[in-house]
């Protein structure tokens, strides 16, 4: 199983789609747009938020970031008038130490990634969709702002005008991408933001390319449920991008690459309307309350 994933849904998606398979059979492809440099670290927070989920240490309130985590040496730095508006907790700047460590002895992302992740005990391969840079850009009523700056400095306040992906085209896959779509019985779009989480992984070269030719064996999963994102501003920024605010919206999005749609049992009234743009709707329960729920809605898209 290969799946496109970023940010929490994404992560979590995983945690319910490894139990259902076995971490052993579970690809993940994440999202790196994301990624920016603070403090002098690099941070990848969709690929820390699917490594926290996976090793069982994440917060489990907030979705990312440590359980239990401090914010000692971030107090500190705000004292001395650093930078503070991106949370780092104590446990997670260690993680930044030694990924930009060894970014800066010339090792790629995804080979740092993935010893990071058996160190962590992680059966799943975590690969990034690119080692080369590639960063998320908001353009908006104030100005085009870079994706962190937006999300967490601004609270993702300004309007979504437009995205561009900083550094495609020219970013390559990473070692192990192209292949792990190719050779995937199933093809899974993780219940994450089609558009800052998704769209970015697919600005990778080929890789839209590779996903459009496995079509028939690809599964999207709406992030919405009804009219609201389980979490995150996907439903402001379908509004302001132009895309009907529901699963159907969404549907219409991700159709090109998806032969089946996986949607609420809530939403059911649009399940004719995804039919029609000749994607095959699922009804499911899609809230991810627990382990079980995660598990079941895994199993759902395969079926």
């Amino acid at each position: 199983m290969t799946l496109l994933a970023g940010g929490v849904g994404g992560a979590r998606f995983a945690l319910g789609l490894a139990d259902a398979v076995g971490p052993e059979s579970v690809t993940i492809v994440g999202n790196v747009g994301d990624d920016v440099e603070l403090l002098g670290l690099h941070v990848s927070p969709d690929l820390d938020t699917c490594l926290y989920t996976l090793a069982g240490i994440v917060h489990p309130e907030q979705g990312w970031g440590v359980d239990g985590d401090t914010r000692e040496a971030l107090g500190v730095v705000g004292r001395l008038g650093g930078a503070d508006w991106f949370i780092l907790g104590d446990r997670d700047i260690g993680l930044h130490l030694v990924r930009t460590q060894r970014l800066r002895a010339g090792e790629p992302l995804s080979a740092v990634m993935a010893d990071v992740a058996g160190r962590l005990g992680i059966g799943v391969r975590l690969l990034p969709a690119t080692d080369d840079r590639l960063r998320t850009r908001v353009l908006t009523d104030d100005g085009e702002l870079g994706f962190q700056e937006w999300f967490v400095g601004r609270r993702a306040a300004p309007a979504v005008r437009a995205l561009r992906f900083a550094g495609t085209p020219g970013a390559r896959p990473a070692p192990g991408v192209l292949e792990a779509i190719a050779e995937a019985d199933h093809i899974v779009l993780a219940p994450s933001n089609p558009f800052i989480s998704l769209d970015p992984i697919l600005a990778v070269d080929g890789l839209q390319e590779a996903v459009r030719a496995r079509r028939a064996d690809v599964v999207a999963v709406s992030p919405l449920i009804g009219s609201r994102a389980v979490k995150g501003p996907l439903g402001e920024m379908l509004d302001t991008l132009g895309h009907e605010r529901s699963p159907l919206g969404v549907a219409r999005h991700l159709a090109p690459l998806a032969a089946r749609f996986v949607l609420d049992e809530s939403d059911a009234a649009h399940a004719d309307a995804i039919r029609a743009l000749g994607v095959e709707p699922v009804l499911a329960p899609a809230l991810m309350r627990d382990q079980a729920s995660r598990r079941a809605l895994a199993e759902a898209s395969l079926r």
